[in-house]
């Protein structure tokens, strides 16, 4: 999870799965496709709770802590879908690259970064060379990684896993402890016949990770596809999530990071607060507001600023993240 190897076997895929539909994916994968969208985010963790703002907004009190020695701070990125050819976005290979260059002008070296999954468009081998290469640009120490529906296409992920899966558990998943955070990393895109999906292994596996945690330990759990029912009908949520829900209930701080969908959201349920982030490739509609979750085209001039970061920050001792969202343009 924190480190790479270089492909050596093709990835296999069936038949059905050959693109051949607009933007060289299949109809299955179309319809399977819940959110497309790219951008970097950045979140700053103070106080143990998560706080977030769009970049040149002013800082908050908590992400001006977190500049103080000894703070946490990390960076998400989220779908740069590298291997995306269409409209929506005719580079998205150097959408990322400005990503990239983002995080590494941010004025601070992140603790670490965290790629929220469809790091590929296709899972094709090439495409995770590429993105991986691209991540060893990144001025951190560690990048960590959860997979998207799109890196798992025709194989269940084994391509994604034989890169990025060094040192996890079941089918990717895992957790590590920080500047007094645990970090939960969850793989919810291998069965989309019912939307994200987690299953009993997985959740037997937060259920022994967390159980020796005190209550008051800051927790942080990244996704691909969110763990609230954002809009399940484009399969913008995880079916089983209310068991994991359930088990960080007694946890006085909570934060759910995700992507998949593109666009900027937060939500609130008790001690749990869910933030979903942008994208570096191509925006999606509003829950809704279109026939389906499709790449969508507007002004050459408007693209860079429906993607982006998001940085994160956390001093010890505190109850609050600071998250900062920051556009591209």
């Amino acid at each position: 999870m924190t480190g790479y190897r270089d492909v050596q076997d093709p990835v296999p895929g069936g038949a059905d799965e050959q693109p051949a539909g607009e933007y060289g994916m299949t109809r299955r994968q179309l319809i399977r496709h819940a959110g497309w969208f790219g951008g970097a985010v950045v979140l700053t963790v103070a106080g143990g709770e998560v706080i977030s703002h769009i970049a040149g907004s002013r800082g908050t009190g908590a992400e001006a802590a977190a500049v103080t020695s000894g703070a946490l701070r990390f960076v998400q990125v989220s779908d740069s879908h590298i291997g995306f050819h269409g409209p929506a976005n005719m580079d998205v290979v150097g959408s990322f690259a400005e990503a990239v260059d983002q995080v590494n002008m941010l004025g601070f070296r992140p603790d670490f970064v965290m790629h929220s999954g469809d790091l590929t468009h296709l899972s094709k081998a090439d495409q995770f060379d590429q993105v991986r290469q691209m991540m060893t640009r990144l001025r951190t120490d560690r990048v960590f990684t959860v997979p998207g529906e799109h890196d798992s296409i025709g194989d269940a992920g084994r391509a994604y896993r034989r890169i990025f899966g060094k040192g996890t558990l079941g089918d990717g998943w895992y957790s590590f402890d920080t500047h007094g955070v645990h970090f939960i990393a969850l793989v919810n895109t291998l069965s989309l016949e019912k939307l994200g999906h987690l299953g009993t292994e997985q959740i037997d596996f937060v259920r022994k990770d967390l159980a020796g945690l005190s209550s008051d330990t800051p927790i942080v759990v990244f996704s691909h596809i969110p763990l609230f029912a954002m809009y399940p009908q484009w399969g913008w949520s995880t079916d089983d999530a209310l068991k994991v829900i359930a088990l960080l209930r007694r946890f006085s701080s909570v934060t759910c990071l995700n992507g998949h969908v593109h666009q900027l959201f937060t939500k609130t349920e008790g001690n749990i607060t869910f933030h979903s982030a942008t994208t570096t490739a191509y925006p999606l509609p509003k829950p809704g507001r279109a026939p389906a979750p499709t790449p969508q085209v507007v002004p050459a001039r408007q693209l860079k600023a429906a993607l982006g970061i998001r940085t994160v920050g956390y001093r010890q001792g505190d109850r609050e993240l600071a998250i900062k969202d920051k556009r591209l343009a």
